[in-house]
């Protein structure tokens, strides 16, 4: 019996937590983006947990030297008098800006309070940075649940998510931008989503240069 039980709430962990769509990703419809149209000849690079003071004005560097636009997707408590400069720097330059969150508390929140936080943070983004971010969210880890959807559906969001594999963290080994590279490099195929960090939710300060979160930028186009 308690081996159905043990079962039964793994698959609903997976379900919510899982970083590829499952069934519940199915349900939502045009709510969740895990991959763009593969006729496209396009690799849709993504950044989370910025912006960082420290290592997101040298990743800005890189992606203008290659030509590359790419999508940020922020956390409300890192966008200060400090960092709202770089976030304008963002619109500035052609790259996309999207929200994030900083912990996973979004995917209990009911949908009308979801939709108010969510509308509330792009207010705020607009009047720091002077542009107002696009209708895409990704939760803290991918977690998500029926009632988040709901809440993206009330506001017309919807859930960007990433390919399978194609991440910046390589599971009980450091984040090494040549490590990267290879391991990501050879699973890509157009239409791909990829997720990197320039920041650190847990410490925006210090950043990739000073804790090996991934550093790595390359050619795409904003998702």
């Amino acid at each position: 019996m308690w081996v159905f039980v043990v079962i039964g709430f793994g698959i609903m962990a997976l379900l919510h937590t899982a970083p590829a769509p499952l069934l519940l990703d199915a349900a939502a419809g045009d709510r969740a983006v895990w991959h763009m149209p593969r006729d496209a000849s396009t690799v849709y690079f993504t950044f989370d947990d910025g912006p960082n003071p420290t290592t997101t004005p040298d990743l800005l560097d890189v992606l203008a030297e290659a030509g590359v636009p790419a999508t940020f997707f922020l956390i409300d408590e890192h966008i200060t008098d400090e960092t709202a400069p770089i976030v304008r720097r963002m619109f500035d330059e052609g790259h996309s800006v999207a929200l994030h969150s900083g912990s996973r508390a979004d995917m209990l929140r009911s949908p009308k309070r979801l939709a108010c936080a969510l509308t509330a943070r792009a207010e705020r983004i607009e009047a720091l940075a002077g542009s107002r971010p696009c209708r895409a969210f990704r939760p803290h880890a991918g977690w998500r649940g029926g009632e988040l959807y709901n809440g993206l559906r009330e506001i017309d969001y919807r859930l960007v998510g990433w390919g399978w594999m194609l991440w910046d963290f390589n599971w009980f080994r450091p984040r090494q931008a040549a490590a990267t590279i290879k391991r990501v490099s050879s699973r890509l195929r157009a239409g791909d989503i990829v997720v990197m960090h320039d920041g650190d939710e847990s410490a925006p300060p210090q950043g990739s240069a000073a804790n090996g979160r991934g550093d790595t930028a390359a050619d795409s186009r904003g998702a």
